[in-house]
Parts: C-alpha cells; sequence; structure tokens
C-alpha cells in the first residue's frame, strides 16, 4: 500500500489494523477471520524466533528473558509473529503487547515455573482466586493473538496436594438428605477438588484488551482460573483445547473461560475439560459461544454469580456437554441482572460426582438468591430461553427464584429429559444445592425432587417437555413438573408422568392463572394433574387416557 512521503513508516501497517486482524504476521481482514476446523494463518515474511533469542527449550532452563525479549522487539517493530518452535520452554510470567501474535508451533509448550515467588502479588481483582501473577498477561493491547498448534501449561500440581481434600464448609450436613453421612469431612474423594495453598494466578490473562485472538493452542493444567478475560472487547476464541488432564480434573477454580465485564465475545469449536466451570460470564454482554464440547466437575456454562453489571443478551448453541456435575446454570447473587439469554441446540449428560464441587447433576439450574455483601436486594432473571435440550442425567432441573426477585419470561421449549439412577445416587442425591446464599439453610438441604422444579416465577412457559424414568429411579423423585408460588405458567404438549407408581405427573401449588394443554399423560400416570391452592387452573385439550386419575385438587380449586 502507497503512502504520502510525510506519513511515519507504520501508518500505512496501523491504517489497515482498523480493518482486520494482524494474524500469524499476516493482516487478514475482519471478513476472513479462520473459522472452526480451519488452519491457523500462515507465518509472515519476518517471525520473531525465540531461539535466535537465546531461548534453550530444555524444560529446565528458564527462557523468559528470551521469549519477552522476542516479544518487545516484535512489538518495537510494529508488530507481527513471534515464533515458539518445538521444546519446552520455561518462565517466569511474561507480557504480550499490542500488534503480536504469539505462535506457538506443533510441539512447543511455554511451562509454567513451578515457584511461587516468581509470581508477584498483585491483587484479588486482578488475579480471580489468586492474588498473584499468571504465566501469560495482556494489558490493555490490541490486536495481539496467541495462535498455533502448541501449548501453554501452567504447572498446577507444583502448588496443590493431590493426597489432601479441598472442602471450604459452606454447608450444614444436617440439612442434607443424608445428614451427618454425607461428605464426611477429610475425606478424599476420586472427583476431587485436592488443596491447595497459596498459588499463582489466572494461567492466561487479557485486561482492558481490544481485538483478542486465542487460536488452536492447548492451554492446561492451570493452578487457578485457565484464561481470564476482563473488560476486553472483540474477542474471539477458536478451536481452542483447555484442559486439567495432569490433576485429573481435580483442580478447584481452574475455570476456562472466565469473561468478566467482557463484550462482543465469540467461544466457537472449542474443548473444554476442566474441573471448575468451564465457561462462566460475569457482567459481559453480547457473548456467543457454539460448536463447543464441554466436561467439567461444577457447571459447563454458568452465566451470572455475584456481578454489578448485568448480562445481557447472550446465545449457546450447538454444544455437547458430557460427564458434568450441572449443566447448564444461570446465577444471581448480587445486584446484576441476566437478560435475553438463549440456550439452544444442546446434549446433556449429567451425573452426580462425589467431592466438594457446586451442582448435584442438574441439567438446567437457574436461581437468583441473595449472597453478595452490601447488596440489599437481588439482580433480576428475565428473558431466558432453553430449546431443543436432549438431556440425561440424575437429578432433575432446578428454576428457583425468591420473593425478591421472582424469575421472569422463562421459556422451555422441546426438552426432553431422561433421569437414571447412578452409582452416587444414594450417598449424594437428593438434594438441591444453591450456594452460595445467605441463608445457610437454603445452600444445600434435602428434598424429594421432580424432573423440573420452579419456585417463584412469573410468565414461565413449558412447550413439548417430555420426562422419561428408568426403572430403579430412586425414591425421592417424584412428579415430571412441580411449581409452585407462580403467576402465569403455561404448560403445552407436555407429555410424561410421575417417577413411581403412585402420584401425580404435573403438581401445582400456590399459584395463580395456570393453563395445562394439548398434553398427554404417559403409559403408568397415577393422577395427570394436581393442584393446591391455585387461582385460576384451565386443563383443555389434554390427553389423559392413560392416567388412572385425570386430577387432584383442593376444594375451591
Amino acid at each position: 500500500m502507497n503512502r504520502s512521503p510525510s506519513e511515519p513508516a507504520d501508518a500505512g501497517r496501523r491504517r489497515l489494523l482498523g480493518r482486520g486482524a494482524l494474524l500469524g504476521g499476516a493482516l487478514v481482514p475482519a471478513t476472513l477471520a479462520p473459522s472452526a476446523g480451519t488452519a491457523p494463518p500462515a507465518l509472515g515474511p519476518r517471525p520473531f524466533d525465540v531461539r535466535h533469542l537465546g531461548a534453550k527449550g530444555d524444560g529446565r532452563s528458564l527462557d523468559t528473558a528470551a521469549l519477552q525479549g522476542a516479544i518487545d522487539a516484535c512489538h518495537a517493530a510494529g508488530g507481527g509473529t513471534v515464533r515458539v518452535p518445538s521444546g519446552t520452554f520455561l518462565t517466569q510470567p511474561i507480557e504480550l503487547r499490542s500488534f503480536v501474535t504469539l505462535h506457538l508451533e506443533a510441539g512447543a509448550t511455554i511451562l509454567g515455573s513451578p515457584r511461587l515467588e516468581d509470581y508477584a502479588v498483585e491483587g484479588r481483582d486482578a488475579s480471580g482466586e489468586s492474588e498473584r501473577e499468571g504465566v501469560l498477561t495482556a494489558r490493555d493491547a490490541e490486536r495481539v493473538a496467541i495462535v498455533g498448534r502448541g501449548t501453554i501449561d501452567g504447572n498446577a500440581l507444583a502448588f496443590h496436594d493431590p493426597t489432601r481434600p479441598h472442602d471450604s464448609g459452606d454447608f450444614d450436613r444436617s440439612l442434607t438428605r443424608q445428614g451427618e453421612r454425607f461428605m464426611p469431612k477429610g475425606v478424599l474423594f476420586p472427583d476431587g477438588p485436592i488443596a491447595h495453598g497459596e498459588r499463582p494466578g489466572n494461567l492466561v490473562r487479557f485486561f482492558g484488551c481490544r481485538d483478542v485472538l486465542v487460536h488452536g493452542v492447548t492451554i492446561q493444567n492451570s493452578p487457578t482460573w485457565t484464561t481470564h478475560y476482563r473488560r476486553c472487547e472483540n474477542v474471539t476464541v477458536e478451536a481452542v483445547r483447555i484442559n486439567s488432564d495432569a490433576s485429573g480434573r481435580r483442580v478447584p477454580n481452574d475455570d476456562g473461560i472466565d469473561l468478566v465485564e467482557c463484550d462482543d465475545v465469540r467461544i466457537l469449536g472449542c474443548d473444554i475439560d476442566t474441573g471448575d466451570d468451564c465457561v462462566a460470564l460475569f457482567g459481559s454482554q453480547r457473548v456467543v459461544v457454539t460448536g463447543c464440547t464441554l466436561s467439567t466437575r461444577s457447571v459447563a456454562i454458568r452465566v451470572g454469580y455475584d456481578h454489578e453489571r448485568d448480562i445481557r443478551d447472550c446465545v449457546f448453541s450447538n454444544l455437547a456437554v458430557r460427564d458434568a456435575n450441572r449443566g447448564l446454570g444461570v446465577f444471581v447473587r448480587g445486584a446484576g441482572s441476566v437478560e435475553n439469554v438463549v440456550f439452544s441446540d444442546i446434549v446433556l449428560r449429567t451425573r452426580l460426582l462425589t467431592g466438594h464441587w457446586w451442582g448435584k447433576a442438574e441439567p438446567v439450574h437457574v436461581s437468583a438468591v441473595l449472597w453478595a455483601p452490601g447488596v440489599t436486594k437481588p439482580g433480576r432473571i428475565r428473558g431466558v430461553t432453553f430449546a431443543r435440550l436432549r438431556v440425561e442425567g440424575e437429578h432433575g432441573m432446578i428454576l428457583w427464584g425468591s420473593p425478591d426477585s421472582v424469575l421472569e419470561d422463562l421459556t422451555l421449549d422441546d426438552v426432553r429429559l431422561r433421569l437414571r439412577r447412578g452409582p452416587n445416587s444414594d450417598a449424594w442425591g437428593g438434594n438441591v444445592d444453591l450456594r452460595t446464599t445467605r441463608d445457610p439453610k437454603l445452600s444445600l438441604f434435602g428434598r424429594d425432587l421432580p424432573a423440573l422444579l420452579a419456585v417463584h416465577t412469573e410468565r414461565l412457559t413449558l412447550r413439548n417437555l417430555h420426562v422419561d424414568w428408568a426403572d430403579d429411579v430412586p425414591s425421592y423423585f417424584t412428579h415430571a413438573i412441580e411449581a409452585e408460588s407462580f403467576r402465569e405458567l403455561v404448560v403445552e404438549g407436555f407429555r410424561g408422568r410421575q417417577a413411581g407408581a403412585t402420584g401425580s405427573a404435573i403438581r401445582l401449588a400456590r399459584g395463580e392463572d395456570a393453563v395445562v394443554r394439548q398434553s398427554r399423560a404417559a403409559a403408568g400416570t397415577d393422577a395427570f394433574l394436581e393442584t393446591r391452592d391455585v387461582e385460576g387452573a384451565l386443563a383443555s385439550g389434554n390427553d389423559v387416557r392413560a392416567a388412572r386419575r385425570a386430577a387432584l385438587a383442593e376444594p375451591g380449586d
């Protein structure tokens, strides 16, 4: 591209960067950004090779100076590619700079130092579950990228003790179904989590960055959150593998991708296997997650927690969730609200896992209860849709609002749920897990469970929900649908029955304006519809021929 004689040498490059992205040392227009399944962009003509600056890559020598030197030289030259060839490059914390693409070739590993003192103390806000630095950080940078087929490894087991359990004591065992026999204190369970002392901060961090690309690499074995994006804009994470395989997915707080107050984010075609949450959003907006496979001891998709900024306009689609302690979660524990979120075309398999993980195998969990210090009223959850879910699990779905934060305008459409017994059902099942809350009685407590439990909802629509039970489900399973403390409930196109030989397929209590229509009782149904203290219940066009009784109702219902 031609430039005027008075134009600075790098102005042409920067003018082009306004319309495209510098990937792998070559300018790629935004419309030609790589899609899932495609190879990352080709390297440019002048990569900065870390071996040329003295890196040994033997896994024993510290290569911090060479790695940082190559990044700094590339940045000073106006941008380009830093090449990391095959080898294991042991390092202390390094910083990625604007207009730099870090390219990890196949066989290349950037390995975090195992020495805690190599990670400076910064403060909790910057490092998530630690006050220290992570291995790789970009601050207030633009047009930055990490690409290639190599690996970034956080050396997590250097800071954890796999012989001792992690237990934060955030519930009362006496309130659980199993009482004091539930998760005995001091026991190291097969699924973890394992104990830790002080540890480094998040493995890969982008703070205040714009136009970020992470493509193709493996990021693994983090001592805390694996990747942390804070107040970033226009982020693409594509075809990335994130795992905590070295610990057997037993490290607490090793979330795969955490987005804190980020906007315009795309997570595409990634494979994430972690102990803690796979993808977590806090105060972020316009986030798309699609085409990913997820597995976790905690929750596969977490939307919200104690955030102050609202979360809105997010889409999660075409996901395969396997071996998860909780599938899809939407949470309000502070002042921030969650609005306009869609989950669609998702296959879910959940199971009850051992150890001190939040969640009890719920495929879908939506809850709004107060926890955050200093907040007097929780935010709202409204306008959330779950469509075309195929679910097999060991716990029902939970929709749990509160008098101060009623769940509004929730829709479940074309959801097929099969519930079964698992090897941990008797020792761990039959409990509702709402951690964390201010009320200890709501943290973790025993309760009989329907396939779908809805508490404190307004304008809840259940359309084409099909419930199937395995023959040997535990006795604590009850109805297919149970709703209480509701207003404006619609059940349409439901098919199913209660879990046991007797009871009701649908139980409605303490509500107003319920419509049950065009639904069918499955073979073995005892009572199709039960109402208790419901004003304005209407049943229309239902097929109850397979039910022993069409309805149960209190006098006056």
